[in-house]
């Protein structure tokens, strides 16, 4: 089956192009003397956690619980839920620990780490804890000098249905940066901001074995590490158009994108239709944010190979499954002859895989030859 044989729209993965950015940063955070835990709430596919493991100690990162369950049922166990986690999320989790799964889990309130222990009790688990840090995203996490941070220490240790095993941040506002030399900047401060928390968490008499940062953008322009246990990212192993504007890959590191069919022309418009829209391609709008270099619409669009860009067109619009192509000059119509196929970057790698329920996986320049890896959704 080759992608011209393909339903359309469908979510395509270059495995040569997925390959290089699993083995590139795994490489270079093993240079730099930490672990690694990629971040599978992208992927969601087992197949994808473990290219992205290969050469890594075996953890990984997860979003939801759905996550750690379907990758714990194929043979991950080691996993950190990304998300504070909450009473009501216990019974799953313990359920996860007594299958033998170390399952490290989040917050930020001694509140929740008093309710997590008691519930933790009643379970007869005890929850390794990491404390959530905020190092400028402002979006969960205490301050690293705060009074906060000692007292969450403090209970985590001391209740019996805890353990505290490290402190965690994720410099998310680096999606902000626009220069390589700001990412550095940032990857500073979050590097500062894990390390005080864990001087000052250690100067009372806590252990702190983890210590632990992460995000796309700093895990590839950091400069220093001193004082890190370990690294979290994901969106590396896939790519996406905002990612390569501001600096975290190249536009030929982008492994995903969706296949799609041009089905109508509309030369009164200067616009033609593909069958990929907002359920497909989703509406993020990521690359019309200011400073980047250019608004690409709702997607990149690319030639069936995905080796050319189709000059002057982007995804002007998007309906729930249509697709608007507009273009700068004259719509070049005869490079998209309706039943035509192309291919379209996303803005947001993660967004865009979040509506499939399978890849359809390429090797590079062998487009005849196609697998179908599974992935998950749900919470």
């Amino acid at each position: 089956m080759g992608l011209k044989n393909l339903d359309t729209p469908s979510l395509i993965l270059d495995r040569k192009v997925l390959e290089a950015n699993t083995r590139r940063m795994t490489s270079r955070l093993e240079d730099r003397g930490v672990r690694f835990r990629p971040h599978m709430k992208t992927a969601k596919s087992i197949d994808v956690a473990r290219m992205a493991i290969a050469g890594n100690f075996g953890g990984v990162m997860v979003s939801t619980l759905k996550e750690a369950e379907y990758l714990a049922d194929n043979g991950i166990s080691d996993i950190t839920y990304g998300v504070t986690v909450l009473p009501d999320k216990l019974p799953r989790i313990a359920a996860l620990v007594k299958r033998g799964i170390k399952i490290g889990v989040i917050l930020d309130q001694v509140a929740f780490a008093r309710e997590i222990s008691r519930q933790a009790v009643n379970l007869g688990i005890v929850l390794d804890v990491l404390i959530e840090l905020d190092s400028g995203e402002k979006r969960a996490g205490v301050f690293a000098e705060s009074p906060e941070l000692l007292e969450i220490g403090r209970a985590l240790a001391e209740l019996p249905g805890t353990r505290l095993e490290g402190v965690l941040t994720h410099a998310g506002h680096s999606y902000q940066s626009r220069t390589i030399e700001d990412i550095r900047r940032v990857a500073e401060e979050e590097r500062m901001v894990a390390v005080t928390a864990a001087t000052r968490l250690r100067a009372i008499g806590l252990p702190v074995p983890v210590v632990s940062v992460g995000s796309t953008p700093t895990a590839t322009h950091g400069v220093n590490f001193d004082g890190l246990t370990e690294v979290r990212c994901g969106v590396y192993m896939f790519g996406d158009v905002m990612q390569s504007e501001i600096h975290s890959c190249e536009p030929s590191d982008i492994a995903l994108s969706v296949l799609a069919t041009v089905i109508g022309h509309r030369p009164q418009f200067n616009t033609a239709l593909i069958d990929a829209g907002a359920l497909a391609l989703s509406k993020d709008r990521s690359t019309a944010a200011p400073g980047l270099a250019e608004d690409i619409g709702f997607g990149m669009v690319m030639d069936m190979s995905c080796r050319q860009r189709i000059p002057g067109v982007t995804v002007g619009h998007v309906y729930q499954e249509h697709g608007l192509l507009v273009s700068e000059g004259p719509f070049p119509y005869h490079l998209l002859p309706v039943g035509s196929k192309v291919r379209v970057l996303p803005n947001h790698a993660c967004m865009t895989a979040a509506m499939y329920d399978h890849y359809y996986v390429v090797a590079g320049d062998n487009d005849q030859h196609i697998v179908s890896w599974p992935r998950i959704n749900g919470w």
